[in-house]
């Protein structure tokens, strides 16, 4: 993989996510999350934005790394299923068995739908930064 490539895919993840965390778990659901106890004071955003460049970065060698059949698009999606999924039980099931979790479902759920959009567009713009890769 070229470091354009690198570039962009951690570009895209890292303004992808980023915006999504912040519109999902900050401004439009700040409430239901803090009832969660998700939030000790207040969100180290620059911290969040660290991590968030971090698994970009290496997500998008992971991705380059594998090398799967089907078109990028293809490719893109079904990455973006596994390593959703590896997130979401390593961020919402692990938050959920590590302390008592008021309404624990409802934010499972909510968890599950912000992930399935956080990785449903990281899978098709990973997919379209791939484009012109083909595997067999």
């Amino acid at each position: 993989m070229g470091a354009r490539k690198l570039v962009m895919g951690t570009a895209a993840y890292t303004v992808c996510t980023f915006s999504l965390a912040v519109v999902w778990h900050v401004l439009l659901f700040r409430e239901r999350y803090e009832s969660f106890g998700y939030f000790e004071g207040e969100p180290d955003f620059l911290l969040g934005l660290l991590t968030i460049v971090l698994q970009g970065i290496l997500l998008c060698v992971l991705f380059a790394m594998l090398k799967t059949g089907g078109s990028s698009f293809r490719r893109g999606i079904r990455f973006a299923l596994i390593t959703g999924a590896f997130f979401w039980t390593s961020h919402v099931l692990a938050f959920v068995a590590k302390q008592e979790v008021p309404g624990a479902p409802v934010f499972i759920l909510m968890e599950t739908l912000y992930l399935v959009v956080q990785f449903g567009l990281f899978g098709l713009i990973i997919g379209f930064i791939h484009r012109e890769e083909k595997f067999i």
